[in-house]
Protein backbone atom coordinates (compact mmCIF):
# COMPACT_ATOMS: atom_id res chain seq x y z
CA UNK A 1 0.00 0.00 0.00
CA UNK A 2 3.12 2.39 0.71
CA UNK A 3 4.68 1.72 -2.30
CA UNK A 4 1.53 1.77 -4.38
CA UNK A 5 1.08 5.42 -2.70
CA UNK A 6 4.61 6.33 -3.21
CA UNK A 7 4.55 5.15 -6.90
CA UNK A 8 1.72 7.75 -7.23
CA UNK A 9 3.22 10.63 -5.47
CA UNK A 10 5.81 10.48 -7.56
CA UNK A 11 3.78 10.52 -10.77
CA UNK A 12 1.51 12.98 -10.01
CA UNK A 13 4.13 14.76 -8.06
CA UNK A 14 4.10 18.20 -10.62
CA UNK A 15 0.40 18.44 -10.81
CA UNK A 16 0.03 18.24 -7.14
CA UNK A 17 2.67 20.98 -7.00
CA UNK A 18 0.95 23.20 -9.59
CA UNK A 19 -2.21 22.74 -7.63
CA UNK A 20 -1.02 23.84 -4.31
CA UNK A 21 0.96 26.76 -5.69
CA UNK A 22 -2.39 28.08 -7.40
CA UNK A 23 -4.06 27.66 -3.91
CA UNK A 24 -1.10 29.56 -2.55
CA UNK A 25 -1.04 32.26 -5.02
CA UNK A 26 -4.66 33.00 -5.10
CA UNK A 27 -4.23 33.40 -0.84
CA UNK A 28 -0.90 35.36 -1.27
CA UNK A 29 -2.46 38.24 -3.65
CA UNK A 30 -6.38 39.09 -3.94
CA UNK A 31 -5.99 39.73 -7.84
CA UNK A 32 -4.63 36.39 -8.83
CA UNK A 33 -8.39 34.71 -9.41
CA UNK A 34 -9.39 37.85 -11.37
CA UNK A 35 -10.13 36.66 -15.04
CA UNK A 36 -8.53 39.26 -16.41
CA UNK A 37 -5.39 38.06 -14.62
CA UNK A 38 -5.90 34.79 -15.36
CA UNK A 39 -6.30 35.65 -19.10
CA UNK A 40 -3.12 37.53 -19.11
CA UNK A 41 -0.97 34.54 -17.59
CA UNK A 42 -2.21 32.02 -20.12
CA UNK A 43 -1.47 34.68 -23.17
CA UNK A 44 1.93 35.34 -21.78
CA UNK A 45 2.53 31.88 -21.20
CA UNK A 46 2.08 30.71 -24.61
CA UNK A 47 5.71 31.65 -25.96
CA UNK A 48 7.03 29.80 -23.45
CA UNK A 49 5.11 26.77 -23.79
CA UNK A 50 5.92 26.58 -27.59
CA UNK A 51 9.64 26.67 -26.87
CA UNK A 52 9.26 24.63 -23.95
CA UNK A 53 7.78 21.86 -26.39
CA UNK A 54 11.06 22.32 -28.75
CA UNK A 55 13.43 21.92 -25.59
CA UNK A 56 11.39 18.71 -24.53
CA UNK A 57 11.81 16.88 -27.36
CA UNK A 58 15.72 17.75 -27.89
CA UNK A 59 15.86 17.22 -23.91
CA UNK A 60 14.34 13.54 -24.40
CA UNK A 61 16.70 12.80 -26.62
CA UNK A 62 19.76 14.03 -25.35
CA UNK A 63 19.99 17.25 -26.96
CA UNK A 64 19.19 20.63 -26.45
CA UNK A 65 18.86 24.16 -28.27
CA UNK A 66 20.82 27.43 -26.65
CA UNK A 67 19.82 29.61 -29.68
CA UNK A 68 15.69 29.55 -29.12
CA UNK A 69 15.99 33.16 -28.21
CA UNK A 70 18.04 34.50 -30.96
CA UNK A 71 16.04 32.44 -33.77
CA UNK A 72 12.71 33.75 -32.29
CA UNK A 73 13.66 36.56 -32.84
CA UNK A 74 14.99 36.50 -36.26
CA UNK A 75 12.14 34.59 -37.33
CA UNK A 76 9.97 37.21 -35.65
CA UNK A 77 11.25 40.59 -37.46
CA UNK A 78 11.60 38.19 -40.75
CA UNK A 79 8.10 37.49 -40.32
CA UNK A 80 7.17 40.87 -39.30
CA UNK A 81 9.06 42.45 -42.36
CA UNK A 82 7.20 40.02 -44.69
CA UNK A 83 3.46 40.77 -43.39
CA UNK A 84 4.40 44.86 -44.10
CA UNK A 85 5.55 43.88 -47.43
CA UNK A 86 2.26 41.65 -48.44
CA UNK A 87 0.03 42.12 -45.66
CA UNK A 88 -0.79 38.31 -45.98
CA UNK A 89 -0.74 36.56 -42.75
CA UNK A 90 -0.07 33.21 -44.45
CA UNK A 91 3.61 34.76 -46.22
CA UNK A 92 4.39 36.02 -42.79
CA UNK A 93 3.60 32.01 -40.89
CA UNK A 94 5.35 30.75 -43.55
CA UNK A 95 8.50 33.01 -43.71
CA UNK A 96 8.30 32.43 -39.54
CA UNK A 97 8.61 29.02 -40.13
CA UNK A 98 10.96 28.58 -42.89
CA UNK A 99 13.15 30.65 -41.07
CA UNK A 100 13.13 28.80 -37.46
CA UNK A 101 13.40 25.33 -39.47
CA UNK A 102 16.39 26.95 -41.49
CA UNK A 103 18.02 27.20 -38.32
CA UNK A 104 17.13 23.92 -36.81
CA UNK A 105 18.65 22.41 -40.08
CA UNK A 106 21.63 23.89 -39.71
CA UNK A 107 21.85 23.00 -36.15
CA UNK A 108 21.11 19.61 -36.61
CA UNK A 109 23.31 18.94 -39.26
CA UNK A 110 26.33 20.31 -36.98
CA UNK A 111 25.31 17.85 -34.20
CA UNK A 112 24.19 14.55 -36.15
CA UNK A 113 26.42 14.94 -39.31
CA UNK A 114 29.76 16.59 -37.60
CA UNK A 115 28.59 15.08 -33.92
CA UNK A 116 29.50 18.75 -32.56
CA UNK A 117 27.97 18.72 -29.01
CA UNK A 118 24.71 20.52 -29.09
CA UNK A 119 25.72 23.19 -26.55
CA UNK A 120 28.28 24.39 -29.05
CA UNK A 121 26.28 23.91 -31.86
CA UNK A 122 23.36 25.67 -30.72
CA UNK A 123 25.42 28.49 -28.71
CA UNK A 124 26.65 29.22 -32.09
CA UNK A 125 23.36 29.74 -33.89
CA UNK A 126 22.36 31.98 -30.70
CA UNK A 127 25.34 34.21 -31.66
CA UNK A 128 24.85 34.07 -35.49
CA UNK A 129 21.03 34.68 -35.36
CA UNK A 130 20.93 37.37 -32.90
CA UNK A 131 23.63 39.00 -35.30
CA UNK A 132 21.59 38.48 -38.24
CA UNK A 133 18.38 39.92 -37.14
CA UNK A 134 20.56 42.90 -35.87
CA UNK A 135 21.84 43.48 -39.34
CA UNK A 136 18.76 43.03 -40.94
CA UNK A 137 16.88 45.67 -39.21
CA UNK A 138 19.99 48.01 -38.45
CA UNK A 139 19.40 47.48 -34.96
CA UNK A 140 16.12 49.26 -35.07
CA UNK A 141 12.69 48.07 -33.93
CA UNK A 142 9.81 47.43 -36.79
CA UNK A 143 6.45 49.41 -35.98
CA UNK A 144 3.50 49.73 -37.42
CA UNK A 145 2.19 46.24 -37.53
CA UNK A 146 -1.45 46.09 -37.96
CA UNK A 147 -3.79 43.51 -38.12
CA UNK A 148 -0.08 41.19 -37.30
CA UNK A 149 -0.79 41.88 -33.82
CA UNK A 150 -3.83 39.96 -34.09
CA UNK A 151 -1.71 36.70 -33.98
CA UNK A 152 -0.74 38.22 -30.68
CA UNK A 153 -3.55 40.12 -29.04
CA UNK A 154 -6.34 38.63 -30.78
CA UNK A 155 -9.43 36.85 -29.70
CA UNK A 156 -12.15 34.47 -30.72
CA UNK A 157 -14.79 34.74 -28.33
CA UNK A 158 -13.12 35.18 -24.59
CA UNK A 159 -10.23 33.11 -25.64
CA UNK A 160 -6.78 34.04 -26.84
CA UNK A 161 -5.79 33.60 -30.19
CA UNK A 162 -2.39 32.57 -28.85
CA UNK A 163 -4.60 30.19 -26.72
CA UNK A 164 -6.05 28.55 -29.53
CA UNK A 165 -2.73 28.37 -31.40
CA UNK A 166 -0.91 25.96 -28.30
CA UNK A 167 -3.65 24.09 -27.55
CA UNK A 168 -3.75 22.73 -31.37
CA UNK A 169 0.07 22.41 -31.34
CA UNK A 170 -0.38 20.90 -28.07
CA UNK A 171 -2.43 18.55 -29.39
CA UNK A 172 -0.60 17.64 -32.38
CA UNK A 173 2.93 17.04 -29.94
CA UNK A 174 0.86 15.26 -27.48
CA UNK A 175 0.29 12.67 -30.49
CA UNK A 176 3.61 12.55 -31.93
CA UNK A 177 4.66 11.49 -28.97
CA UNK A 178 2.54 8.87 -27.85
CA UNK A 179 1.41 7.63 -31.54
CA UNK A 180 4.38 7.79 -33.49
CA UNK A 181 7.14 5.58 -34.37
CA UNK A 182 9.23 8.90 -34.26
CA UNK A 183 7.94 9.65 -31.00
CA UNK A 184 9.00 6.45 -29.32
CA UNK A 185 12.06 6.32 -30.71
CA UNK A 186 13.03 9.78 -29.00
CA UNK A 187 12.61 8.12 -25.74
CA UNK A 188 14.65 5.12 -26.76
CA UNK A 189 17.54 7.25 -28.50
CA UNK A 190 17.81 9.23 -24.76
CA UNK A 191 18.41 6.50 -23.23
CA UNK A 192 20.89 4.87 -25.09
CA UNK A 193 21.79 5.87 -28.88
CA UNK A 194 23.80 2.98 -29.68
CA UNK A 195 20.90 0.62 -28.21
CA UNK A 196 18.40 2.31 -29.91
CA UNK A 197 20.26 2.06 -33.25
CA UNK A 198 21.33 -1.23 -32.57
CA UNK A 199 17.40 -2.01 -32.63
CA UNK A 200 16.81 -0.29 -35.69
CA UNK A 201 16.02 3.33 -35.36
CA UNK A 202 17.63 6.20 -37.37
CA UNK A 203 19.22 8.38 -35.04
CA UNK A 204 20.47 11.03 -37.41
CA UNK A 205 16.93 11.35 -39.04
CA UNK A 206 15.50 11.59 -35.35
CA UNK A 207 17.90 14.43 -34.26
CA UNK A 208 17.25 16.59 -37.48
CA UNK A 209 13.52 16.26 -37.30
CA UNK A 210 13.58 17.35 -33.52
CA UNK A 211 15.68 19.90 -34.37
CA UNK A 212 13.05 20.57 -37.61
CA UNK A 213 10.06 20.65 -35.24
CA UNK A 214 11.62 23.09 -33.00
CA UNK A 215 12.15 25.25 -35.68
CA UNK A 216 8.86 25.07 -36.45
CA UNK A 217 7.55 26.24 -32.89
CA UNK A 218 10.25 28.43 -32.56
CA UNK A 219 8.70 30.44 -35.53
CA UNK A 220 5.01 30.29 -33.96
CA UNK A 221 6.90 31.43 -30.88
CA UNK A 222 8.68 34.49 -32.78
CA UNK A 223 5.15 35.49 -34.59
CA UNK A 224 3.12 35.73 -31.31
CA UNK A 225 6.18 37.45 -29.27
CA UNK A 226 6.32 40.05 -31.74
CA UNK A 227 3.09 40.84 -31.84
CA UNK A 228 2.25 40.98 -28.38
CA UNK A 229 4.84 43.34 -28.14
CA UNK A 230 3.64 45.42 -31.26
CA UNK A 231 6.45 45.34 -32.42
CA UNK A 232 9.70 43.45 -34.48
CA UNK A 233 12.32 43.42 -32.07
CA UNK A 234 15.66 42.50 -33.13
CA UNK A 235 16.99 42.36 -28.87
CA UNK A 236 13.83 40.54 -28.16
CA UNK A 237 13.68 37.16 -26.48
CA UNK A 238 16.96 37.44 -24.83
CA UNK A 239 17.33 34.59 -22.51
CA UNK A 240 14.38 32.62 -23.53
CA UNK A 241 16.08 29.39 -23.91
CA UNK A 242 16.44 29.21 -20.31
CA UNK A 243 12.61 29.68 -19.86
CA UNK A 244 11.87 26.59 -22.26
CA UNK A 245 14.61 24.81 -20.52
CA UNK A 246 13.30 25.62 -16.95
CA UNK A 247 9.56 24.51 -17.63
CA UNK A 248 10.89 21.76 -19.06
CA UNK A 249 12.99 19.99 -16.98
CA UNK A 250 10.92 21.51 -13.82
CA UNK A 251 8.06 19.53 -16.00
CA UNK A 252 9.77 16.62 -15.15
CA UNK A 253 11.85 16.18 -18.55
CA UNK A 254 14.87 14.14 -17.30
CA UNK A 255 17.92 16.24 -18.51
CA UNK A 256 20.13 13.52 -19.34
CA UNK A 257 17.34 11.84 -21.79
CA UNK A 258 15.09 9.68 -22.16
CA UNK A 259 12.23 10.85 -20.11
CA UNK A 260 9.42 13.49 -20.65
CA UNK A 261 5.86 13.92 -21.11
CA UNK A 262 3.68 16.88 -22.71
CA UNK A 263 1.45 17.32 -19.77
CA UNK A 264 4.38 18.06 -17.16
CA UNK A 265 6.03 20.18 -19.54
CA UNK A 266 2.50 22.47 -20.17
CA UNK A 267 2.30 22.44 -15.79
CA UNK A 268 6.16 23.52 -15.40
CA UNK A 269 5.64 25.96 -17.60
CA UNK A 270 2.23 27.34 -15.92
CA UNK A 271 4.26 26.83 -12.36
CA UNK A 272 7.13 29.26 -13.86
CA UNK A 273 4.38 31.56 -15.51
CA UNK A 274 2.59 31.19 -11.75
CA UNK A 275 5.31 31.81 -9.67
CA UNK A 276 6.46 34.83 -11.84
CA UNK A 277 2.97 36.49 -12.12
CA UNK A 278 2.43 36.26 -7.95
CA UNK A 279 5.61 37.79 -7.45
CA UNK A 280 4.70 40.68 -10.11
CA UNK A 281 1.43 41.07 -8.12
CA UNK A 282 3.36 41.41 -5.18
CA UNK A 283 5.69 43.49 -6.38
CA UNK A 284 9.07 41.51 -5.83
CA UNK A 285 11.82 42.84 -7.37
CA UNK A 286 12.88 41.79 -11.08
CA UNK A 287 16.55 41.37 -9.91
CA UNK A 288 15.34 38.00 -7.26
CA UNK A 289 13.38 36.53 -9.89
CA UNK A 290 15.84 36.32 -11.48
CA UNK A 291 17.38 34.17 -8.40
CA UNK A 292 14.80 32.35 -8.14
CA UNK A 293 14.32 31.38 -11.23
CA UNK A 294 18.10 30.66 -11.62
CA UNK A 295 18.07 28.39 -8.47
CA UNK A 296 14.57 26.65 -9.80
CA UNK A 297 16.43 25.25 -12.51
CA UNK A 298 19.55 23.99 -10.32
CA UNK A 299 17.48 22.12 -8.12
CA UNK A 300 15.28 20.72 -10.81
CA UNK A 301 18.29 19.19 -12.34
CA UNK A 302 19.71 18.50 -9.22
CA UNK A 303 16.25 16.41 -8.18
CA UNK A 304 16.72 15.12 -11.48
CA UNK A 305 20.07 13.87 -11.16
CA UNK A 306 19.91 12.43 -7.61
CA UNK A 307 16.64 10.41 -8.08
CA UNK A 308 17.75 8.97 -11.31
CA UNK A 309 21.23 7.93 -9.59
CA UNK A 310 19.20 6.22 -6.62
CA UNK A 311 16.69 4.39 -9.12
CA UNK A 312 20.03 2.83 -10.92
CA UNK A 313 21.34 1.97 -7.77
CA UNK A 314 18.14 0.38 -6.38
CA UNK A 315 18.25 -1.68 -9.99
CA UNK A 316 22.07 -2.32 -9.25
CA UNK A 317 21.26 -4.18 -5.75
CA UNK A 318 18.12 -6.01 -6.63
CA UNK A 319 20.03 -7.97 -10.04
CA UNK A 320 23.37 -8.44 -7.32
CA UNK A 321 20.89 -9.92 -5.26
CA UNK A 322 19.07 -11.95 -7.94
CA UNK A 323 22.48 -13.09 -9.08
CA UNK A 324 23.73 -14.28 -5.45
CA UNK A 325 20.23 -15.78 -5.09
CA UNK A 326 21.03 -18.17 -8.19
Amino acid sequence: MKTNLTHYLQKYSIYIVLAVLFIACSLISPYFLQSNNLINVSRQLCVGILIAYGEMLLIISGFLDLSVGSVLALAGVFSVSAYQQTQSMLVAIAVAVFVGMFCNLINGFFVAQCNVPAFIATLGMQMAARGVALYYTNGQNILQLGNFVKIGQGTVGPIPVPVLIVIGITALIWYIMNHTKYGRGLYAIGGSRSAAEASGINAKRSIYVSYLINGILVGFAGMIFMARNNAGLPNGAIGYEMTGLTAAIVGGTSFTGGIGTVSGTVAGAFIIGFLENVMNLTGVNSYIQQVIEGSIIVLAVAYDVVSKSKKSQKVIIVKEAKETAK
